[in-house]
């Protein structure tokens, strides 16, 4: 390990104003997560363009910070008014706001907050461990052992949230599809540039990712009309007692490595893995039937494994170049941004970048505990603005900062198109994350591969001359037939239920 690279990762952090922008970062991060209809990703991808000026480190450690603080921020309004204000928090819903409705918000709130940050830590010492190791396998790696990864990454997209795998799949096409647009690399021939010069260097990717997370819901909340909710009253946070702590350690800590591991996998891990972390928290507990009722496990378990995953999907993100999750994409189109190489060689000649975001992530979880302890109440205030005034003010955010990074009104247009491009493929099931990692993933699909056939001479057989290529074309035959396997597995079991009837234990 390179004390000197730990050294000055951390200085680049400490520095007071880096530390200011981080606490900003949270700050922000956790308003965005408790505001019902806004996402980290949606903030995240807003506040690219107006990075641009900040050096590359400090940039990418205030989207980090948000994106952990969105993460945790979501479980306020979950438990306070039943509202999540992100997806990972709607499994925290199910016993959080039971236990406010028992006037128990304060002690739902303090496990939320303190199983977050248990969870967030353990996955950033395994970000610390593991990113450099991957990364030094990934040094091995040719063009065509890329193009194989590459390819299991977008494979991946078909456990993304949505309807369907195919949807998922479809819409990661697509995304690749608008990733050709320009000249291409090696025949120097125009694609879909339409005479138009300023698409000869291709779409930027910022201002469709604006469009995409930010207009498409700005246009998908206009359809909702506001409802009273019935807010409760008592809200101020405590930290959870030594009997709720025994009572949870172990969920805590079986969520913390679930939510580290589905992290990891090029999937929407904060999600997934709070979905899993509640459903593991209820398998395992000596008390299942008190699960919907308000069993403080049932907030444990979700909070731990969805902070768990902010850090598990920085692993291939930094390591490999491979985004974990949607909002990691967005991060490392703004490594790509800020002229960075993803992927090993990041690791290797810039190592201080890797523990510079550990210590901002580090700190961002110490910063939302305390951000969460002492203004709780405040932020539960913020779900009482209007859309009317919250909404118009994202479209002008929207605006500028589409423009801003390129100064180009073209952008513009392609933030808004974007937008209502993803609102109606929204409204027909298809998310933004397959697209958006097909986006990023798809110029690194096509280099690999222009690449590898120069070196192979065309023969493309060569690829499974490689044993690494194999394995990862393996692995991606075996993504694409996973929810086939899943949906043969299901009706196999049903079958079997309705041959062996018989009484669960668990309740629905």
């Amino acid at each position: 390990m390179d004390i000197d690279a730990i050294l000055t990762g951390i200085s680049l952090i400490v520095a007071p104003e880096s530390l200011l922008l981080i606490f900003v970062s949270v700050v922000l991060g956790v308003v965005v997560g408790a505001l019902p209809g806004l996402s980290s990703s949606m903030a995240v991808a807003l506040l690219l363009p107006f990075t641009i000026g900040l050096n590359p480190v400090l940039a990418i450690s205030m989207m980090a910070a948000l994106y952990c603080a969105g993460t945790f921020g979501g479980s306020i309004t979950a438990i306070l008014i039943n509202t999540p204000g992100a997806p990972p928090a709607v499994a925290t819903s199910f016993d959080g706001y039971p236990l406010a409705q028992r006037g128990e918000a304060g002690r739902a709130l303090g496990m939320a907050a303190v199983s977050s940050v248990i969870g967030g830590v353990f996955s950033l010492v395994v970000f610390i461990v593991a990113a450099p190791l991957l990364a030094k396998v990934a040094l091995k790696f040719r063009p065509q052992e890329y193009f194989a990864l590459t390819l299991f990454g977008l494979s991946m997209l078909a456990a993304i949230s949505g309807r369907s795998a195919l949807r998922n799949l479809i819409a990661g096409a697509l995304g690749v599809l608008v990733s050709t647009v320009g000249i291409a690399l090696v025949t120097g021939t125009e694609r879909f540039t339409f005479g138009i010069p300023v698409l000869y260097d291709g779409i930027d990717f910022v201002p469709v990712l604006i469009g995409i997370f930010a207009i498409s819901e700005l246009l998908g909340q206009s359809q909702a009309v506001d409802k009273a909710k019935e807010r409760i009253r008592s809200v101020a946070l405590r930290l959870p007692s030594r009997e709720d702590f025994r009572r949870c350690r172990a969920t805590i800590m079986r969520s913390s490595v679930i939510g580290t591991l589905i992290g990891i996998l090029p999937a929407e891990g904060t999600t997934v893995a709070a979905i899993m972390g509640y459903n593991e928290a209820r398998r395992w507990s000596k008390h299942p039937e008190e699960f919907g009722t308000g069993a403080i496990e049932g907030v444990a378990g979700p909070e731990a494994a969805n902070n768990a995953g902010t850090g598990g999907a920085m692993v291939p993100t930094l390591a490999l170049g491979i985004p974990g999750s949607g909002t990691t994409a967005i991060i490392l189109a703004a490594l790509m941004m800020h002229g960075l190489r993803p992927g090993p060689y990041l690791m290797r000649e810039t190592p201080e970048f890797l523990y510079a975001i550990f210590t901002a992530m580090l700190l961002a979880n110490v910063m939302f505990l305390v951000v969460g302890l002492a203004g709780v109440k405040l932020f539960s205030l913020i779900t009482l603005i209007p859309r009317t005034f919250l909404w118009p003010a994202v479209f002008v955010f929207a605006l500028i900062g589409a423009y801003a990074y390129r100064q180009n009104p073209l952008d513009v247009w392609v933030m808004l198109i974007s937008g209502l491009v993803g609102f109606f493929a929204l409204r027909q099931g298809f998310g933004p994350a397959p697209f958006v990692m097909g986006l990023v993933l798809g110029s690194l699909l096509e280099k690999s591969w222009s690449q590898s056939m120069i070196i192979f001479d065309s023969n493309w057989l060569r690829f499974f001359e490689s044993p690494i290529c194999n394995l990862f074309f393996a692995l991606t035959l075996l993504s694409l037939a996973g929810p086939l396997i899943g949906k043969g597995l299901g009706r196999i079991a049903q079958v079997g239920m309705r041959a062996f009837p018989r009484r669960s234990t668990l309740e629905e």
